[in-house]
């Protein structure tokens, strides 16, 4: 399957909209930015002259990200979101302290804490709840830090309909290593090692997985 680029009037919509993204997330805050909505988002943008209105163009620049088929791209994963306007109620949700995240109260939050306890507490939590704006805002950066190559994104990061940072999944790794959790070298430590032998968890994104997307051995699944 041949590699899909944006064409060069997404990717002027790519520069816009990634710009206005970020403006909104250090406006809020970073860990807000991970709950608000996609309606909050142009709210915020509006009322902000620092950042400016998103016009129609960007709006259906962000539309079509969304809706978009991402089979094309090479990805295959479930949808998790079905509107871009779906909104995540915080009600639901619980700050963890120290990590500047959030946790879905239940089964996310409950294995969080058992993880905690079964592994140590060198373990944490390096991303948890990732409303649309939060994941679109990452799918963009990847988008464009692969030189507008949208295959070579959707293999590195799920697109923002189809995450399950939005509904469930946590990604955690080990204090004080910084990116390397984000890569093959978290699977080199005592906290992955202890991690893998605990009998309720998961691991979404295994090595050579159905869905299209690269080995995550840091990304917890939550059923």
């Amino acid at each position: 399957m041949q590699d899909i680029f944006t064409t060069q009037e997404e990717y002027g919509y790519l520069l816009l909209t990634r710009s206005k993204l970020a403006k909104v997330q250090r406006t809020v805050g970073y860990g807000k930015f991970n709950l608000i909505s996609f309606d909050e988002t142009l709210t915020i943008a509006k009322n902000s002259p620092k950042i400016g209105e998103f016009t129609n163009g960007e709006i259906a620049f962000l539309e079509k990200i969304f809706y978009d088929n991402p089979n094309k791209y090479g990805f295959y994963g479930i949808k998790t979101a079905e509107k871009l306007t779906d909104s995540i109620n915080k009600s639901d949700t619980i700050k963890i302290n120290g990590t500047g995240h959030y946790l879905f109260r239940g089964k996310s939050y409950e294995n969080y804490n058992r993880i905690l306890k079964d592994v140590g507490r060198d373990i944490v939590l390096t991303s948890g709840i990732r409303s649309i704006p939060k994941q679109m805002s990452l799918y963009l950066d990847k988008i464009y830090t692969s030189k507008g190559n949208i295959s070579e994104a959707s293999r590195v990061i799920a697109p923002p309909t189809y995450t399950h940072h939005a509904i469930s999944d946590f990604d955690v790794g080990k204090k004080g290593f910084g990116n390397k959790n984000f890569s093959t070298y978290f699977t080199t430590t005592e906290e992955f090692k202890n991690l893998i032998k605990l009998n309720y968890v998961s691991i979404r994104y295994t090595e050579n997985n159905k869905d299209g997307v690269i080995y995550e051995p840091w990304h917890i699944q939550v059923v």
